[in-house]
Parts: C-alpha cells; structure tokens; sequence
C-alpha cells in the first residue's frame, strides 16, 4: 500500500488532464467512499509512478487486415524480399524506385 503525507509536499501545481467522464465520477465516487478527495488518490498514484512502484504498458490493438500485413512484411525481411538499400538522397530513391518498379 502506498502513502503519501501532506507533510512531504512542499508546494502544488495544478495538472488539468481529460479523463472519460463517466471514469471520472466513477473514480470520485470511490475515492469518496474511502474519506478522501480524487486529488489524494492521484497524488498516490503519481507518486508511486515516479517511484518505479507502478509500470505502465500500452498494447496496441490491430486490426485484422493490418496484423496481415505487418505479417507479410516481417517474412519479407527475414527472407531479404522487398526491402530497399538507405538512401543518400531523394533523388537516388527516386531513381531506385523506377528502376525497380
């Protein structure tokens, strides 16, 4: 459990940030029922953030026909197909992409 005391912070700042509104009553429906305003709970939360005690993944969600996509593209590469040297400038793109269109 984590806790944080009034008396370790020394000075405020205002955080405006747009949460779901729904997620937002529901968050200080809750807080409330614990004896505390929302602002405790995310001084908590930000505090355990900074301090390594809670870790944040995103997972990003694709769809069907661009999981196939990036699917081919990965068999692609491993195979060496369709992939294009670096270029040195716009020109030599240019020139390698009708040559090899």
């Amino acid at each position: 459990m984590y806790y944080i005391s009034p008396k370790t912070m020394s000075t405020t700042s205002q955080v405006i940030v747009n949460v779901d509104t729904k997620l937002k009553n529901l968050a200080m429906k809750k807080a409330k029922s614990l004896g505390m305003p929302l602002s405790v709970v995310l001084n908590i939360l930000i505090k355990a953030f900074v301090d390594g005690e809670i870790s944040i993944g995103l997972r990003e969600e694709l769809n069907e026909k661009t999981r196939r996509h990036m699917e081919k593209a990965r068999r692609d590469f491993k195979a060496g197909k369709n992939i294009s040297p670096v270029f040195e400038s716009v020109a030599q793109m240019r020139k390698w992409v009708e040559d090899n269109s």
